[in-house]
């Protein structure tokens, strides 16, 4: 969460020449915004909606390859864990002084009200195990620009491949 999942996953898209797609961007499209979704319906109905979208990202894109960036809180689902196993998961990494500005700057989370920071370390803190036994490959967001970020997820994203590819002959 606020780690800049949207901002690397595109230029990681560009880049790789292959489409981007922000789930979160695309519940707001077809939904409203993710605040009016959780003050109207909940976080229950929010987390459907979220692995309906989620589901239908990683089907629309099997085969021809995309970026997908999921909300922090999408992988707590169970079915959308069984569907990254057959994709490349990405584990952006970083920790609150990284996070702290963009929290500050956007209010519009609903999971962060009151106590921004606090929120976001305790779900970080229920989430981390998580990202870490989901991912493939963890990358250190904590220092670098985006495109320096993106160069070395490109690099260990090309290592990820050709290592799958040795394995599996």
């Amino acid at each position: 969460m606020a780690v800049g999942k949207s901002a690397i996953g595109q230029q990681l898209a560009a880049h790789l020449g292959v489409p981007f797609i922000d789930t979160d961007i695309v519940i707001v499209e077809n939904h409203g915004t993710i605040a009016d979704i959780f003050a109207g319906r909940g976080e229950h109905a929010f987390r459907e909606i979220e692995a309906r979208t989620v589901a239908s990202a990683v089907e629309d894109s099997a085969g021809s390859g995309a970026v997908i960036s999921l909300g922090g809180g999408a992988v707590l689902d169970s079915g959308t864990q069984q569907l990254l196993e057959r994709c490349t998961v990405v584990y952006l990494e970083g920790d609150a002084p990284t996070v702290a500005d963009r929290i500050a700057r956007n209010t519009g989370r609903p999971l962060l009200a009151g106590d921004a920071m606090e929120r976001w370390e305790a779900l970080f803190a229920t989430r981390r195990p998580v990202y870490e036994r989901l991912a493939d490959i963890t990358l250190d967001v904590r220092q670098g620009s985006v495109t320096e970020i993106c160069l070395r997820l490109e690099d260990k994203l090309r290592n990820f491949a050709a290592l799958k590819q040795e394995v599996e002959q």
